[in-house]
């Protein structure tokens, strides 16, 4: 079966809830909390989902992922497919056509000058955009109208909903944003805070790592939507408090994120206030090795960076050492129960993209003692391993989660048995996956030996997740720090299979190909070490209708639909 089949027009009718109101803005207030608060307002200055997501709220793309993986559209008329002549025989092109008399939110017009502006913003050189990922591939982007855009691939592109699909790859507003290329983006503060878009609700108070205040946009293309007149999304504390506001205080009308313990989320829902809400998709917990020196002795503009490679990571044969000794099964036993499953696999769906990689899922303690051995790395007379004078000892950084604490308890004693010395680091999380490119202490920066997060990929093909892991997709000074090549990884074989993912078509030979660049990430090399596949688990108060929880794009996917219940 090849994926041009499925271009031939298998696209999904949006199985988004009836509304059950009468106006815009008739339901009054909706109260969001998202314990890891939003850093900034744009998906192209930050790869953290609490930013993605809280932008999603505001700037839209052309379409979206449904709860079912399906593609649906939203600025768009339809998803161009081969049967509607929206997508060339030879899939080097794909033509989208925008819903006639959308409007920014400041009530000027939005037209296909603007969606060729957003790939020239995040395809510019200098720009650091942190989802360049989506736009691989692209050679040039026509518009003959102002409601028609041309997207041409320099080779055959089998899966061209990338770029423009999915809350990591919204339109932004040309007008706003023509100061703001290459390195000048991260300076446009006003831009990035506060992004005039097309979505149901428009930034009236953005208060970094803290709190948004947001009210309904008057020119949104549904003259009865949003239900609700304003919002506010509340950034700070853990998960726990904000499971507590909803289920149990009903403070808040939606919490993000319950990474808790099975039985905490149970025992809050006994508080009658809300509703717990959960699904798999690609969301894994992970440990990911620098593969450069983080060391705070190398110059500034060198630490972390290729110029350095890392003194002890560098070896595969201790960072597989490392990752035999981790006990996944009671990882997911302690942190997540039902809601969890141990992978070895960055990649764990859909089905067909699953390797079948088990090796990692046996702790093996006497093993990663050998493998360490082997590796030249004796005991000292403290316990610690040594190896040419150098201690064998890890800073390993994740952000500030009860999870997230006991994974890196755990984690420090099974390594201190193979004779690993680590200090444990915790960071805010609305600090830890900001993208400020001044701050020591993003994930992207990486002044650490190893550290520990989740993300997944929009939709349900994991090519541009793949293609994040090419050597120039690294983050360092010149791209501001941003960048989606989190481990420093650099591999020109890998680089070339992303190429050949790219412009194949038959499904299972993407399949295939995704499967072993996975592993190439993975059992391969240990530069990305999986641990736990994640269920999505947010809770919702039970007077508010209309959530659908999606794994496949943001949460916040169709808040324009949330309305009050009884």
């Amino acid at each position: 079966m090849k994926l041009k089949t499925l271009l031939l027009g298998a696209v999904a009718v949006s199985g988004m809830a009836p509304m059950a109101m009468a106006e815009r803005g008739a339901d009054g207030h909706v109260n969001i909390i998202y314990w890891q608060a939003p850093s900034i307002m744009t998906p192209y200055l930050s790869s953290g989902t609490k930013d993605i997501e809280a932008a999603s709220m505001v700037i839209e793309p052309l379409g979206r992922f449904d709860q079912d993986g399906n593609m649906v559209p939203y600025l768009a008329q339809e998803i161009p497919t081969i049967e509607n002549g929206g997508v060339t025989e030879d899939l080097k092109q794909i033509t989208w056509k925008l819903k006639e008399g959308l409007l920014w939110s400041d009530g000027t017009p939005v037209t296909s000058a603007d969606v060729a502006f957003t790939a020239e913003y995040c395809m510019h050189p200098e720009g650091g955009c942190a989802q360049l990922a989506k736009f691989e591939g692209i050679s040039s982007i026509e518009t003959p109208d102002d409601l028609t855009i041309v997207v041409n691939f320099a080779e055959p592109k089998p899966n061209p909903y990338q770029a423009f699909m999915g809350g990591q790859a919204p339109i932004i507003q040309a007008a706003q944003f023509a100061d703001c290329l290459g390195a000048k983006a991260p300076e446009c503060t006003e831009a990035n805070f506060a992004p005039i878009g097309t979505g149901p609700f428009v930034v009236t108070d953005f208060r970094p790592n803290d709190v948004i205040s947001l009210e309904a946009n008057p020119n949104y293309r549904d003259a009865a939507k949003p239900a609700f007149a304003t919002a506010t999304l509340k950034g700070g504390g853990d998960a726990a408090a904000a499971g507590r506001a909803v289920l149990e205080t009903g403070e808040f009308d939606y919490a993000w994120n319950l990474q808790l313990a099975p039985e905490v989320i149970a025992k809050m829902a006994e508080g009658g206030k809300g509703t717990p809400v959960s699904a798999f998709g690609t969301l894994v917990e992970r440990i990911e090795m620098n593969m450069t020196d983080p060391s705070p002795s190398l110059p500034e503009g060198e630490r972390a960076t290729e110029a350095h490679p890392h003194p002890i990571l560098s070896d595969i044969k201790v960072r597989k050492a490392l990752s035999m000794a981790i006990d996944r099964p009671l990882l997911v036993e302690i942190g997540y129960g039902q809601a969890g499953r141990p992978t070895c696999n960055l990649v764990p769906a859909p089905e067909i993209y699953a390797s079948d990689n088990t090796e990692c899922l046996t702790q093996d303690i006497e093993g990663a003692k050998a493998l360490l051995e082997e590796a030249g790395w004796t005991v000292g007379a403290d316990g610690v391993r040594e190896k040419d004078g150098m201690k064998l000892k890890l800073l390993y950084q994740t952000s500030t989660n009860a999870v997230r604490q006991d994974f890196q308890a755990l984690i420090k004693q099974w390594w201190s048995e193979i004779g690993v010395e680590t200090e444990l680091r915790n960071i805010s999380g609305s600090v830890f996956f900001g993208g400020d490119p001044g701050s020591p202490d993003t994930f992207q920066k990486f002044y650490a030996d190893v550290e520990m997060y989740a993300n997944n990929f929009d939709g349900t093909d994991p090519e541009s997740y793949l293609a994040q892991h090419t050597c120039e997709k690294a983050p360092k000074p010149s791209s501001q720090w941003q960048g989606e090549n989190i481990n420093r990884f650099c591999d020109p074989e890998y680089d070339a299979l992303v190429a050949e993912l790219g412009k194949t078509g038959e499904l299972d030979k993407r399949a295939e190909i995704a499967k072993k660049l996975n592993d190439m990430l993975t059992k391969d090399s240990y530069v990305v070490v999986p641990l736990v596949d994640r269920g999505r688990v947010s809770a919702h108060s039970n007077t508010l209708g209309g959530v659908i929880l999606n794994t496949w794009d943001s949460e916040l996917w169709n808040v324009a639909d949330w309305h009050r219940v009884n």
